[in-house]
């Protein structure tokens, strides 16, 4: 009689394992921080159709990612640092959030009180490194994303030389992830070409929008299609380096 029993048990024993297998634990809900300048930062609806990648690229994560775009109009490191905006992000980071780090654009300006030495630059970068991996949490350095600039035969240039270098240097140093948003968006702006690349810009005819009565010629800021087009950049790389936050990604966004 035992014997009988025993293919029995050995199949309810195959089932309970095959269950147990097909089992998964939800996936753990985590913050993605995004700490930048205003080509990253959300828009209020005067600036409109001005529009940070930031606010595209909160769409396209499941319910387990929230987004907090931390980002600000005009800073640099050092004024995001010493305004306390940093601190927002350190206080509240947690084990496997993420935090997006594109600095540069009011860096580089001597001209601005925001500007940073590259040194200092440097040093605020490797301070957000060290407060964000003190938290078991993962930092992922951004170059800053290219200006819309060609030279009289069409080809792209360089705007950020010497602070996107800064970026890959630090991220070599530190180990961190990196993504060389700086390159990445030259080679989209190429493959517009000088004419169609301005239809990734906040560039206004008079009168054309009622929040830029005397227009807008702008070749930093983007509008809507050009801020989801570099929030798609963002995202590509994030697959491609194989993030574990990519399995979180929609292959639409939520809109």
């Amino acid at each position: 009689m035992k014997r009988s029993l025993r293919p029995l048990i050995y199949i309810l024993l195959a089932g309970h394992a095959a269950l147990l297998l097909s089992f998964c634990w939800p996936a753990k809900n985590i913050t993605v921080y995004l700490a930048g300048d205003s080509t990253m930062s959300d828009k209020n609806l005067r600036a409109n159709p001005e529009t940070g990648w930031g606010m595209p690229f909160a769409l396209f994560f499941d319910s387990t990612v929230t987004v907090k775009n931390i980002a600000k109009n005009g800073r640099s490191t050092k004024t995001f640092l010493n305004e306390g905006l940093w601190k927002q992000i350190s206080t509240q980071l947690k084990a496997d959030d993420y935090v997006f780090i594109q600095f540069g654009h009011n860096d580089e300006s001597p001209a601005k009180a925001s500007y940073t030495s590259e040194a200092d630059y440097k040093d605020i970068l490797r301070l957000f490194v060290k407060e964000t991996k003190e938290k078991n949490a993962i930092p992922v350095l951004i170059t800053p994303v290219s200006r819309r600039k060609f030279n009289k035969e069409g080809k792209i240039e360089e705007t950020h030389l010497v602070y996107s270098e800064a970026v890959r240097s630090i991220a070599r140093e530190q180990k961190v992830i990196l993504i060389d948003l700086d390159k990445e968006s030259q080679a989209l702006f190429q493959e517009l070409g000088p004419e169609n690349s301005k239809l990734l810009f906040n560039q206004l005819k008079a009168d054309e929008n009622p929040n830029y009565p005397l227009g807008k010629t702008d070749n930093t800021h983007f509008n809507e299609l050009g801020a989801r087009k570099i929030a798609e950049i963002v995202l590509r790389e994030i697959r491609k380096q194989h993030l574990s936050l990519a399995s979180r990604i929609y292959s639409k966004p939520v809109i």
